[in-house]
Order: structure tokens, then sequence, then C-alpha cells
């Protein structure tokens, strides 16, 4: 990989990468964080990947990143995790989005990261293994209970709105 395509790849894919690690774990600065520390893996490596599989290295890089930053913040307790947390709950929403972000929230991680890919970000069943090491088979289970949960969980649009 030339310098030029390293470049070319952060114009095409570092709003892509970012906006997907965004929606996993909503935390704007942890976010940009992962999206630098892939960019910067794939300049150490780029003599080692072909221009061709770029957008799947830094998926797959930043995913893992990812998961090993909040494998590293469970461990660690923060007074925060302690507070007591206000109950004040409207009724009815008018925001779907926020109903629906609220429920991809609450699928498992594994879940949430296919789903995301899947319906966000528009990769392929195989190209969504690729990036998590699962099967084809494995990720289609995977999207089709999260979207049951988020069936669920939203409910009959008439009782949203």
């Amino acid at each position: 990989m030339t310098p030029k395509e390293y470049n070319q790849s952060v114009d095409l894919y570092s709003d892509n990468v970012y906006r997907f690690i965004l929606k996993n774990i909503k935390d704007e600065e942890r976010a940009r964080d992962i999206v630098q520390d892939s960019y910067e893996k794939l300049w150490r490596n780029a003599e080692n990947i072909n221009s061709e599989k770029v957008k799947s290295y830094l998926f797959t890089t930043a995913y893992h990143t990812m998961i090993d930053v909040l494998r590293k913040e469970k461990r660690q307790t923060y007074m925060e995790d302690y507070q007591i947390p206000e109950d004040v709950h409207d009724e009815q929403y008018s925001d779907l989005s926020e109903i629906l972000n609220e429920a991809v929230q609450r699928l498992p991680e594994i879940q949430r990261t296919v789903i995301l890919l899947r319906d966000y970000e528009g990769y392929s069943y195989k190209e969504i293994g690729d990036v998590t090491f699962l099967s084809e088979a494995q990720v289609k289970v995977y999207i089709y209970r999260a979207r049951v949960f988020l069936k669920n969980y939203i409910g009959k649009m008439e009782m949203v709105v």
C-alpha cells in the first residue's frame, strides 16, 4: 500500500469506521481514539495489506480494538457507576431514533455489532463474518435474534407514536 492509497483510505472510510464505533460505545472521544489506533495499525502494516482489503482491515481492527478497550474498562470501577439513576421517564416518545438507539444499546454486544454492520453500514453477511470471525450462518442467526429483540422491544408503532 502506498502513502497515496493510505490517504485515500482515510478519506473514504474514516467517517464510516467512526460512526460504527460510536454507535457501539456512545463515547465520541474513545471512538476517535479507536479510529486513530486502527489507522496507526494500518500504517504500520501498510506493506502487508492489499489496498483492495483496506476497508475490511479497518473495520476488523477497529472492532477488535473496541473489544479490547471495553474489556479493559470492565475491569475498572468508577464512582459514577454507583450513582442512583433517575427514574423520570415520559410515557410517550416522539423521537423514534432515540427509541431505536436505546433498543440497540440493550442488545448483547455481538448482536449489536452485527446489526450495526449490516443495517447501518451495509455490509454483506460474508463481510460481517470476516470482520467478527463468525461463520455466515452465525451472523444470520445473530442478526435474526437482534431484529426479533428490537421488534419486541419497540412493540407496535401505534404504541410508540
